[in-house]
């Protein structure tokens, strides 16, 4: 029961988890195909559970003609699909998923918590029936047992047994559906997942105690069948609420761009409707407390803007008539009106979202180990489990009945969740908290990459500094002749002359203006003509006129009969740049300084940010080059630079960052950006980066001890079923519950 409707989501189709049919549906309406580039297609898978479904999906598309990428998340259960060529093929694409037993619909993100939500009902009802028999037939046990010590007759023990087999078998059969559907899905399609060790330890467990009742023996292993689905159940419903909770940056963003909207009617009356749906050109009435819905321009009212959720900015910004606001934000004065800019598809919400989508689905070197093993795993398993049933079999005192019990716990203890799970969830729960705090992650190795880098080489303007100037001698200004140099400023979109414009404020534009290039603004005023300009057009000595503005760019004001008036400006520094240098050299990195303005400005910057090592009038490609020396000496190079304007840099880096504006997070080239005025997120990135670096080694670590003590304990048969599941679905656990700790603790945000 696949969802081809446009109109309708996932979220929509209400069903327990199954085997969804493609055939005769029209996924090509969700096929992204932009000209040039592979068609794209996100599937939700609903149904998955481990590494080897992830495995069994992406090889279905091995060999397959034009395929570019087939990758699968497992945390957002998201497939995503890229293949050379137009749409037409989609159909096709998704019958190869349900063919192996997949149910599938189309994905976005605000259905994840919908599937989530539903799955989770499945396994909790799955677990009240294993939970309710597990009870009632230990109760029958117990009795039994007692008997035995009691000369129980043998007529009252079969009874026993019996009910006991009567309460069980059903539950096993509805219980255990999660473990059995999957195990049958993988089997059909050649494919041995986690699950069918599982199914198989629960089945043989129930026949072998159906069999002996049914021969009048004295052991039944009834009790241990569903108590073994129950501790099954209860790990995977744990799992699953962790696995939840990983997710949730991705999710949390998702739903603040699903919100209602208000709508402006042209009757000027308000309708409600959803926020994806909302056309460009509508205006749309925003109360105070209330998400905007969408990119838009503010019309009017004026307010102040929450962009923490977003942006991590944790200062509220003032807008007014004008003013871009992006979606997912949080109107807190008053009511405003806007003019929405942007589909629901290309707003600032949607970039970040797709971003952290695709940081995720990247595999990192670790995540490529892990699975390489995890396909190992379960051929392994099997030969493990049997080739213990025939040692006990042949070389040791047990029966067949003691036999196959040991080899049950083989099958049971001997699980690949835990080391398929030790890097997916670190990386998912660190570009979650990094989101939180701003903090972008682009590429999926990024952190990986991060963790390990010695050098950082930063970038001045735009990084160092905000790439916007201000006025630096206004005291030394008259009044007057300021904003006389701003009303003719205000002919012109030089940078200076909107910097002059700012530092005076509203301005009357002179009419009669007339801008020469490359030289200045001139304007003639009471039969005299007035200049606006650089040094040498207003006739300025090249010597002994006040400074001669060494350090950054400057302008001249030539009046007839008076001295000239100079306008010194400078690249503002970041307020946090000197502890942020401060607290890297503390991280053990050392820091250079590359930069292609002038001399004299590099040098200013690097004494007051405290870098010793810097290089002026620096061209992109002598950035790369220096890049490339500096990995050539063996040098791990995080590069620090605008995203816009350093891409030959950015890209050669050992690692990338860079600030961006929430407008520019889709256009940088960076592995990682920081959105804010602050650069105190490098230090937190880099931090959490390391810290991800130890909690994946520790859960490779835990991964690796569990089955290096677990399995020798349950091939000699010191493990009984009961306790090999335990010990099965606590490793995933903990392994899950390793990565939350990034979650805590250490929070910086950036300002």
């Amino acid at each position: 029961m696949t969802n081809p409707n446009p109109s309708r989501s996932s979220s929509d189709v209400q069903h327990d988890p199954g085997p969804h049919e493609a055939r005769n549906h029209a996924y090509r309406a969700y096929v992204e195909a932009p000209p040039g580039q592979p068609a794209t297609l996100s599937l939700l898978i609903e149904n998955l559970h481990c590494p080897s479904c992830i495995r069994q999906i992406e090889t279905a598309f091995d060999g397959v003609s034009d395929m570019v990428e087939a990758r699968v998340n497992l945390t957002t259960r998201r497939l995503r699909l890229r293949w050379q060529g137009d749409g037409d093929r989609a159909d096709d694409l998704v019958r190869r998923v349900t063919d192996l037993g997949f149910s599938v619909a189309p994905f976005h993100p605000r259905d994840i918590s919908t599937t989530s939500d539903r799955e989770g009902r499945y396994l909790l009802r799955c677990l009240a029936v294993a939970g309710f028999a597990a009870a009632n037939v230990m109760l029958l046990s117990v009795a039994v047992w007692a008997g035995l010590a009691s000369d129980m007759g043998p007529a009252t023990r079969s009874l026993l047994q019996w009910v006991s087999g009567l309460i069980a078998l059903p539950a096993v059969v509805y219980a255990g559906r999660p473990f059995f559907k999957s195990a049958w899905s993988g089997l059909t399609n050649r494919s041995l997942n986690m699950d069918v060790p599982i199914s198989v330890a629960v089945l043989l467990t129930a026949t072998m105690s159906l069999f002996e009742v049914a021969q009048g023996g004295l052991h039944t292993y009834f009790d241990a069948c569903v108590a073994l689905l129950f501790i099954l159940l209860i790990g995977r419903y744990l799992d699953h609420l962790a696995r939840a909770r990983a997710r949730g940056a991705v999710e949390r963003l998702s739903i603040l761009g699903s919100t209602v909207a208000q709508m402006i009617g042209e009757d000027g009356r308000l309708c409600p409707i959803q926020a994806r749906d909302l056309p460009i050109g509508a205006e749309v009435m925003v109360p105070m407390g209330g998400r905007i819905p969408a990119d838009g321009l503010v019309v009017r009212g004026a307010s102040d803007i929450d962009s923490s959720l977003v942006t991590g900015e944790s200062t509220p910004r003032p807008i007014g008539p004008g003013e871009d606001v992006f979606a997912g934000t949080l109107n807190m004065s008053a009511a405003i009106t806007l003019r929405v800019t942007a589909s629901a598809d290309q707003t600032i919400l949607a970039d970040i979202v797709r971003l952290m989508e695709a940081a995720q689905q990247k595999r990192s070197r670790y995540v490529r180990l892990a699975d390489r093993a995890a396909k190992l795993y379960a051929p392994i398993v099997h030969i493990a489990a049997l080739l213990t049933f025939m040692g006990w079999l042949t070389l040791g005192d047990a029966g067949w009945q003691p036999a196959l019990v040991i080899a049950i716990a083989v099958l049971l203890i001997t699980c690949p969740c835990a080391l398929g799970l030790a890097v997916p969830v670190v990386q998912i729960v660190a570009c979650g908290r990094l989101m939180e705090d701003g903090i972008l992650v682009t590429r999926g190795d990024a952190l990986e990459r991060l963790a390990v880098a010695d050098t950082i080489v930063f970038d001045k303007t735009g990084t160092l500094t905000f790439g916007r100037l201000a006025l630096t001698n206004k005291a030394a200004i008259d009044l007057s002749d300021g904003r006389l140099a701003a009303s003719i400023a205000a002919a012109s979109h030089h940078p200076l002359c909107r910097a002059l414009i700012e530092t005076y404020g509203p301005v009357v534009a002179r009419t009669g203006v007339v801008e020469e290039p490359g030289f200045g603004l001139r304007v003639g005023i009471d039969k005299s003509e007035i200049r606006l300009g650089s040094r040498q057009w207003c006739g300025v000595r090249e010597e002994g006129d006040i400074e001669q503005g060494l350090l950054g760019p400057e302008l001249w004001l030539a009046q007839p009969d008076r001295p000239p008036v100079q306008f010194l400006f400078e690249d503002v520094l970041r307020p946090d740049a000197v502890s942020t240098i401060r607290t890297l050299r503390g991280l053990g990195f050392r820091v250079e300084l590359l930069s292609g303005d002038r001399e004299p400005a590099v040098r200013y910057v690097a004494e007051q940010v405290g870098i010793d090592d810097w290089q002026a009038s620096c061209t992109p490609a002598d950035k790369a080059a220096r890049l490339a020396a500096l990995e050539a000496a063996g040098e791990r190079v995080l590069m620090v630079g605008d995203g816009l304007n350093d891409a030959p840099a950015l890209a050669g880096a050992f690692v990338s960052m860079s600030p961006a504006s929430a407008a520019d997070v889709s256009r940088t080239s960076a592995d990682v950006i920081i959105q804010g005025e602050r650069l105190a997120p490098i230090a937190t990135a880099i931090r959490l980066a390391r810290k991800s670096r130890t909690l994946v080694f520790q859960n490779f670590s835990l991964a690796a001890l569990y089955n290096i003590v677990a399995i020798p304990f349950a091939v000699a048969g010191y493990v009984t079923p009961l306790i090999a599941a335990i010990a099965m679905s606590a490793s995933s656990i903990a392994v899950t519950l390793n990565a939350l700790r990034l979650r805590t603790g250490g929070r910086r945000r950036p300002g």
